[in-house]
């Protein structure tokens, strides 16, 4: 069969915000994304925080990373959280950045993690924040006891200097990521499987290969605990990526999230399809609800499988409308179709790779073009778009140049006069009208002055 041309993946390069809290790192990082020239695309978070957003400054991109912070004042819990966030940032990103308070001074522990840094041979840069003035940079002198030669002053407040430190990022920037493992496409489809710890993402992929007679060439992932594996299922290969490996205790479930975002972004980077595990006893949750808009984000196709169900009480098993609640809380993948399974038992698990072959088949149609423009001419003819500014908007003609995520393109009189409501009305009536379940799709709009 003939592949439909899909949209190139990017492998970007990570670039990890470390630090205390209170040093500026959010500050920063929202600096950074504010300042920088292009930003490529960008989570929104559902509280006012962000965790990540793919960015480009220079013609460079990669992906700028916010890792929370750790408290060394809480002696049970400071030791495994800071080397938690040290090690995955080591064993993730391309750039480290360590941010250092210029206010408070050297802190302990703070030649512990430089130690740390340094023996591990990453680029790091060193910024010392909450410089708002040149008269301020005497102040930052004392971070030479540090051990540290070069480091550079900034305000991520004011902004200061914050250019200075996106052409650091973007010198250390490596040249480029190869994928380890991904030289030969042999047409496998790349299946994801996310979700928080604990919510059976081992257990479903130890599942998946133990029924398999054919496993062929385990795959080193880009983590130390992360495991690929190619397998065959019906005669087509795939490719299961497990993102499973975090386990920490609940009193830094909040660092946990983040860091589990670096493992994330390189699944969905490899990723065709993103298996999105909800633990049906807890139900979705916040950080379940990050991970949905980070599949959203990277134009992956999604199916949500509510895991556990064998341990679900009755009175949960017969709520209705499961799937609904799910999608709804779950806004940001309400595309993606529910699968109830239970991984420890199996059940539904078989399932599973049928509903991916249809998912990823509807992530990589294309629509004929004749087909698109009639189905253009009839929605829109009975439900035309609103006037803007009292003109009245047209749309000429449709096209879709991309699978994997279907994208379309409408050329029209008046690109800033299609109101956000309508974009979701034609989504809406589109999936209606053609098989695009569990796939994103992505509608653009160019100028067609010349054709009014």
């Amino acid at each position: 069969m003939k592949k439909n041309k899909a949209v190139e993946r990017k492998n970007l390069p990570l670039v990890a915000i470390i630090g205390r809290p209170n040093v500026g790192k959010s500050t920063l990082f929202n600096r950074l994304i504010g300042e920088r020239k292009s930003i490529v695309e960008d989570i929104p978070g559902v509280t006012r925080d962000r965790i990540y957003a793919d960015a480009e400054w220079d013609g460079r991109e990669f992906s700028l990373v916010d890792t929370g912070g750790f408290d060394p004042e809480d002696e049970e819990i400071y030791p495994s959280l800071i080397k938690n966030q040290i090690t995955i940032a080591l064993d993730e990103a391309g750039v480290i950045i360590f941010v250092l308070d210029g206010k408070e001074g050297v802190m302990p522990h703070d030649s512990d993690v430089v130690g740390l840094l340094r023996r591990s041979g990453k680029p790091v840069i060193y910024a010392v924040n909450k410089i708002d003035h040149e008269k301020h940079e005497q102040a930052a002198l004392e971070f030479h006891s540090l051990g540290i030669e070069d480091y550079i002053e900034i305000s991520a407040l004011q902004g200061r200097r914050i250019n200075d430190l996106l052409d650091m990022i973007v010198e250390l920037l490596p040249e480029s990521e190869e994928r380890e493992g991904e030289e030969e496409d042999d047409g496998a489809i790349k299946i994801a499987v996310l979700g928080k710890p604990n919510v059976g993402k081992s257990t479903l992929v130890n599942k998946i290969i133990g029924r398999e007679r054919s496993i062929t060439s385990p795959i080193p992932g880009t983590t130390r605990d992360t495991i690929d594996t190619r397998i065959e299922h019906g005669g087509r290969p795939y490719l299961i990526i497990d993102t499973a490996g975090i386990r920490r205790r609940s009193k830094i479930s909040f660092s946990v999230e983040r860091h589990s975002v670096f493992r994330a972004i390189r699944a969905m980077e490899k990723a065709d399809v993103a298996l999105l595990m909800i633990d049906a006893e807890e139900g979705p949750t916040h950080q379940d609800a990050r991970l949905a808009e980070l599949i959203a984000d990277k134009g992956r196709a999604c199916i949500v499988l509510l895991n556990k169900w064998d341990l679900v009480p009755r009175e949960i098993a017969e709520t209705p409308d499961i799937e609904g609640i799910l999608k709804e809380r779950l806004l940001a993948v309400s595309y993606a179709p529910v699968m109830i399974i239970s991984a420890l038992t199996g059940r539904g698990v078989e399932k599973i790779f049928q509903k991916v072959n249809e998912v990823y088949a509807n992530f990589s149609s294309r629509i004929p073009t004749k087909t698109l423009n009639i189905f253009l001419k009839r929605i829109t003819g009975s439900n035309p778009p609103p006037i803007y500014k009292g003109k009245e908007i047209k749309f000429y003609y449709i096209s879709q140049p991309l699978t994997q995520q279907p994208t379309f393109i409408i050329f029209t009189n008046d690109i800033k006069g299609v109101p956000e409501n309508y974009k979701r009305f034609l989504e809406s009536r589109m999936r209606e009208e053609f098989t695009l379940e569990g796939t994103p799709v992505k509608i653009l709009f160019r100028s067609a002055r010349n054709k009014d």
